[in-house]
């Protein structure tokens, strides 16, 4: 063969290269959206999906990343656990996405757990948790215990002065799990175990009245009493409508709620709510210019002039920003590259202040209590001075009290016990 057939072989297999590459390299990012659009989580989570919508649209207004547009994979695995699960494999499996934005509670997040450690995929999570977990392709960014529980319980304690304690939720593991932290947290405060009182009832419980009797019973011992609610989606309504139809008001028994936001309450009566709290993160009625700026976009997004946005919408917010920073950081979508590069991205949240990813896959956050008004809206009367870094495992349980986690090499653990210098193995406890 001559010299210049072979120049011209070499020459069309080069070019062959660079059209495959150049082709690869407008491939778009597929981010898989993995949210409620029915069932009992629907009320809650069907604004995420359209959340995840709104903010992919305006990156690939701007170019997308790398030079990639971002195409969105929306599933609806219906409220149904086991479902997520199939969903999420879906998803990595078939759909090939990069990475995966969703999830609500934790059983379904933790049906999803085992998938994408299996398939090596990304999930941001954006709803607050139990904590007692902390997994190499998981990026929690709601807030642990330690940055809405805790500060909480506190702020009732020191600020209202309640003595008397109902710690209420839906019978899953967020629920069982921060109430295990709290009902320890109260009794090394001094709390008699007399003083607390817990219940849980199952997702889309409707029928409050016994319940409720039952609280207002509590409540009248002569010592200031709380609810601390970790009721979950649309079990709140005839929740609250039942305190007020047996006057309860925030004066006798003020509930915080840890699932309630503006969403929850758009809708609703929200009179016989008024003066009652929620521990969040973020509030719609915060004034930053990030804020108002996303308030616009969202109305703009919607086309409705009333459409309201929460917490676990500013969690998505700052994880999907966090995924593109860390994407651009990396040059590439590749998995282990970009888990390597999201540690310490800081972005700004819609508060006013910035959120950094932390070695553990948690976030930096201002812990929030909002006071619910008649607007549906809350006026935020306590908050933290600054941020406050997630806690991975709860400095509360005796179990977890010696853990942390650290995915940065060369340790790369999610639960490093610092008393005995060992790595634990699987990066999650069980909870019932």
């Amino acid at each position: 063969m001559s010299i210049k057939k072979h120049v011209k072989l070499g020459l069309s297999a080069l070019a062959l290269s660079v059209s495959l590459n150049s082709v690869a390299a407008e491939d778009p990012i597929k981010v898989g959206i993995l949210h409620s659009l029915s069932g009992t989580m629907a009320i809650s989570e069907s604004t995420l999906k359209d959340t995840m919508l709104m903010l992919i649209e305006k990156q690939n207004a701007e170019g997308g990343v790398l030079g990639r547009q971002l195409e969105p994979v929306v599933v609806d695995p219906a409220s149904n656990w086991p479902l997520f699960a199939e969903k999420a494999r879906e998803l990595l499996a078939k759909e090939k996405v990069d990475v995966i934005f969703g999830n609500w509670t934790s059983v379904s997040r933790k049906s999803v757990l085992p998938v994408v450690e299996e398939l090596n995929g990304l999930l941001f999570y954006p709803v607050q948790y139990e904590g007692e977990e902390s997994s190499e392709n998981v990026f929690y960014t709601g807030a642990a215990p330690n940055q809405q529980a805790i500060p909480a319980v506190d702020y009732l304690m020191n600020e209202i002065g309640v003595e008397r304690w109902v710690l209420a939720g839906t019978d899953y593991v967020y629920p069982r799990t921060t109430n295990k932290i709290l009902e320890t947290y109260l009794k090394d405060a001094g709390v008699s175990a007399n003083d607390i009182m817990i219940n849980y009832t199952p997702f889309g419980h409707s029928n409050w009245q016994s319940i409720v009797s039952d609280i207002k019973k509590f409540g009248s011992a002569g010592k200031k009493t709380a609810v601390v609610s970790t009721i979950n989606g649309d079990a709140n309504v005839p929740f609250y409508r039942e305190l007020a139809n047996q006057g309860i008001d925030a004066a006798d028994i003020p509930v915080v709620a840890f699932s309630v936001g503006e969403q929850e309450l758009s809708g609703i009566d929200t009179g016989p709510l008024v003066g009652h709290l929620a521990a969040w993160n973020y509030f719609m009625s915060v004034d930053s210019d990030a804020n108002y700026d996303f308030i616009d976009a969202w109305v703009e997004h919607t086309g409705k002039e009333a459409a309201v946005t929460n917490d676990p919408m500013e969690a998505h917010y700052i994880g999907f920003n966090m995924y593109v920073e860390a994407v651009k950081k990396a040059g590439t979508t590749d998995v282990e590259a970009v888990k390597d590069a999201i540690i310490g991205v800081a972005v700004p949240n819609l508060t006013g202040g910035y959120a950094t990813m932390m070695p553990n896959h948690h976030i930096t956050k201002p812990v929030l209590i909002g006071e619910i008004q008649d607007n549906g809206q809350f006026s935020v009367v306590w908050e933290t001075p600054s941020t406050v870094a997630g806690d991975a495992w709860s400095d509360f349980l005796p179990g977890s009290r010696d853990l942390i986690s650290d995915w940065r090499k060369p340790m790369k653990c999610g639960n490093f016990n610092v008393v005995t210098g060992s790595c634990g193995g699987k990066a999650e406890v069980a909870s019932n």
